[in-house]
């Protein structure tokens, strides 16, 4: 059976103690840490909170800045936690309009600073959004040059990928030796959850996810984790997700 993470991300406007409490109680035993929550909490407290909820955090995003910029406290961080993975989630707005030799030497500037982490022997790699599939001066896609970089793993956001245009069984099937973690995350049908950012709790929006964790489960894929970006209620998401993610 598979052990469904959840993105704390979902949950930032929230007490973490109350979060990691919910949880817990609900049957998650993982959960995925962001930049933030690293600038915010004391780590060791974070890992006996944690303990003390019945969780782990084998996965955790960072920025592109503080991997490269201090890589031996995201190692730190890693450690203390137990992490398995570590992720670069995203670079700002500004530098999302590249062309695709700046698309590729971003794929260059990762596999080099995230060479410590994988020599510490964690895996180290890329969560996808949308802007990765844009058009742009080449027959490839920014997501197909920033892997080409180096050896990169990928953390499959699979519903960006389609807010991108994109059929994702069709990724799965390219990346799939690369697949480590992906995002479990629903599309809500158009005009619906609009307070929500357009974004559904899991099973209760347009995504078609038995067929999507079955081609998963075919990679090696070992890390599923939930996000919301904006939930009204968060521990209706949690809740309700993971009784449908049960179902697949």
């Amino acid at each position: 059976m598979t052990d469904f993470s959840y993105q704390l991300y979902s949950s930032r406007h929230h007490p973490l103690s109350d979060t990691l409490k919910m949880l817990g109680e609900l049957g998650y035993t993982q959960v995925e840490g962001y930049g933030g929550l690293f600038a915010e909490a004391d780590v060791g407290d974070l890992k006996a909170e944690l303990d003390g909820n019945g969780l782990t955090m084998p996965t955790g995003h960072f920025s592109l800045e503080m991997v490269r910029d201090e890589p031996g406290r995201v190692l730190e961080i890693a450690t203390v936690l137990g992490m398995k993975g570590v992720f670069v989630p995203a670079v700002g707005p500004e530098e999302r309009v590249k062309d695709a030799a700046g698309w590729a030497e971003l794929g260059r500037v990762l596999a080099r600073i995230g060479k410590p982490v994988q020599d510490a022997g964690l895996t180290f790699g890329w969560h996808n959004h949308a802007f990765e599939f844009a058009e742009i001066d080449s027959a490839e896609t920014p997501l197909d040059l920033i892997l080409q970089g180096g050896p990169l793993a990928l953390e499959f956001d699979v519903a960006w990928a389609v807010v991108g245009g994109q059929d994702p069984l069709d990724w799965i099937e390219k990346y799939g030796d690369r697949l480590y973690a992906a995002h479990i995350k629903d599309i809500a049908p158009d005009g619906e959850c609009e307070d929500e950012d357009g974004w559904a709790d899991v099973g209760h929006g347009t995504m078609d996810w038995p067929t999507i964790m079955t081609a998963l489960r075919r990679t090696p894929c070992q890390y599923f984790v939930m996000e919301h970006d904006n939930p009204s209620d968060p521990a209706r998401f949690a809740r309700r997700s993971l009784a449908a993610a049960k179902t697949l």
